[in-house]
């Protein structure tokens, strides 16, 4: 990392612990590598700071659907920056997606909208908490939704590009892909579902062919444990199959990851705390380690 082209950091919800995160950067390691987009009036340490002011009064806790188009507005700013190569990375605390549904926006997660900024076929999310990684075949959708969301065809692109950015991002020089299957107990040989049999498995056995090192698919309950063998990364079919276990392990530094993006981005594990906003009681862990595992990346 040089001076010259630090970090980019968006400051998430003005109501949130998303300004004291950042400003808690001023006293870290990474004070002269980031940049902040953010409003400045709320930025404390003498961090770098692109200015975004919120057209409504910022009141700690209570949110306001009048600042969401601003926050989309500085995010669009970060990614720019980082597409023109101003910044090495993108970290992002935590938005609220209800307050910016509420001002009228199409907003579903920082994963859909950072996808459509930078043109990206196919986000990936991945949570990282020190040796254990988690990545997520569906993200933010009703849990009805997600069988007919997972075709053959588009878990074989979320596997590849698992497998690649790996690969390209992480450095591993061949990645073991642990998958879970969507039913309980992998379908119990089609008793408890067909998706398993009829979806999954035959994915991963024309993956292995290929040479991408996977296998499953496992039953969610055991894939996580030492009797399922080695893993780098285990592949969950929906949200909250996979990050109860990362949350449960890693909560308060763990880091989540977009893959497939052209650009580096990585992000806090939890959300916009309004409860305790401006109490100064805020965890900086997973921002610093947000921060941290960024920078390592861009390096890599």
């Amino acid at each position: 990392m040089t001076p010259d082209k630090p970090l980019v950091v968006t400051a998430g919800d003005p109501a949130g612990i998303g300004p004291e995160l950042c400003s808690a950067l001023a006293d870290s390691p990474y004070a002269e590598d980031v940049v902040i987009v953010g409003d400045k009036s709320l930025i404390t340490g003498g961090l770098r700071v692109v200015d975004t002011p919120f057209p409504a009064a910022v009141i700690a806790g209570t949110p306001d659907p009048a600042n969401a188009q601003t926050l989309i507005d500085g995010l669009t700013t970060a990614v720019e920056g980082c597409l023109d190569g101003r910044f090495a990375g993108l970290v992002t605390a935590p938005l609220a997606k209800n307050v910016i549904a509420d001002a009228g926006i199409s907003f579903t997660g920082h994963t859909e909208l950072l996808a459509k900024l930078t043109n990206a076929r196919l986000p990936v999310m991945m949570l990282v908490a020190g040796e254990l990684r988690v990545a997520l075949a569906s993200t933010h959708m009703p849990l009805s939704e997600v069988p007919g969301y997972i075709t053959e065809q588009r878990l074989r692109d979320v596997i590849e590009v698992l497998d690649g950015d790996l690969r390209a991002k992480f450095n591993m020089s061949n990645p073991e892909i642990v998958v879970c299957g969507l039913n309980p107990h992998a379908g119990e040989g089609g008793h408890l579902g067909h998706e398993d049999n009829d979806v999954i498995a035959p994915v991963i056995e024309a993956l292995a062919r290929t040479g991408i090192h996977v296998r499953g698919p496992l039953p969610a309950d055991t894939a996580f444990t030492p009797a399922a063998g080695h893993k780098d990364v285990v592949l969950a079919m929906y949200h909250d199959q996979g990050l109860p276990v990362l949350k449960y392990v890693g909560f308060g530094h763990a880091v989540n990851v977009t893959l497939g993006l052209p650009i580096i981005r990585t992000s806090v594990d939890h959300g916009t705390a309004f409860d305790i906003a401006g109490t100064g009681t805020a965890d900086t862990g997973s921002l610093i380690a947000a921060v941290e595992l960024a920078t390592m990346l861009a390096r890599t």
